[in-house]
């Protein structure tokens, strides 16, 4: 009853449960919290600044999830194929969306949890007497969210066009590094010597880094977090497809 009442609700809560039924939920969360703090703390040297400023926090999140939210999207659809269970998950009474949706919701949520244990990073800016903006520390948390989320969805689209893990985080990580650093000046100013300006516009507007950038400063644009949404939308549709195409095979 449940199942046809709210398929996308119960994909949801037995992928979620999936990943606390072992290990390596827990083993993913710690080295995501050591490596944020490690960053944070000792290359960025938060303390020593004396700053209660949380760009440095947030500065490192999107290069922590170019293999931390690999790490969790590989296994998605991969392994669905790989033991053969995306045939069966496919006769069960609900649609390829929401079986789609509602596989990228609970790896969202994954990810969403591991970010909220994070605020013990600015929690201990204020118990050590600092004043961060909260202004900025919510525009970087939605930021930040938004940044995992369209990340995942590329990560989840790779993971459908092989059954070898490896092969989908190699895939995703390729991907989400060309979308981090094409609007990164360095990489512009290469391109600029071999391409026309129009193209490297084109290039540019892809990137992510602008618009988690703004969020950073404390800028809470609607677009920025249309572009995030659009992506994921994008990213699902062609999941989507790759399915569909290999359902009807």
């Amino acid at each position: 009853m449940d199942t046809a009442a709210c398929p996308v609700k119960t994909v949801f809560k037995r992928e979620l449960r999936s990943y606390f039924d072992s290990p390596i939920a827990y083993v993913f969360l710690v080295v995501f919290l050591m490596l944020t703090g490690f960053l944070t703390f000792s290359v960025s040297r938060l303390y020593e600044k004396g700053s209660a400023d949380p760009w440095p926090f947030f500065f490192w999140h999107p290069w922590v999830y170019l293999i931390f939210v690999p790490a969790v999207s590989m296994r998605l659809w991969a392994e669905e194929r790989r033991t053969g269970t995306l045939e069966l998950l496919l006769t069960l009474p609900f649609t390829l969306t929401q079986a789609i949706i509602g596989k990228f919701l609970a790896a969202w949520a994954f990810l969403g949890i591991a970010l909220g244990l994070t605020l013990t990073v600015p929690l201990s800016m204020v118990l050590l007497g600092g004043h961060p903006d909260a202004g900025v520390l919510l525009s970087g948390y939605l930021g930040s969210f938004g940044l995992a989320g369209a990340l995942l969805a590329i990560g989840t689209w790779t993971s459908t066009l092989s059954r070898n893990q490896v092969v989908s985080f190699v895939l995703a990580v390729m991907l989400s590094v060309f979308l981090l650093l094409a609007g990164w000046p360095p990489i512009t100013d290469l391109l600029a010597r071999v391409a026309p300006p129009l193209a490297v516009r084109i290039i540019s507007a892809f990137s992510f880094m602008p618009h988690y950038d703004s969020c950073l400063r404390g800028v809470l644009d609607l677009r920025d977090f249309a572009y995030f949404a659009s992506v994921i939308v994008f990213m699902l549709t062609a999941t989507h497809i790759v399915l569909e195409n290999r359902k009807s095979a």
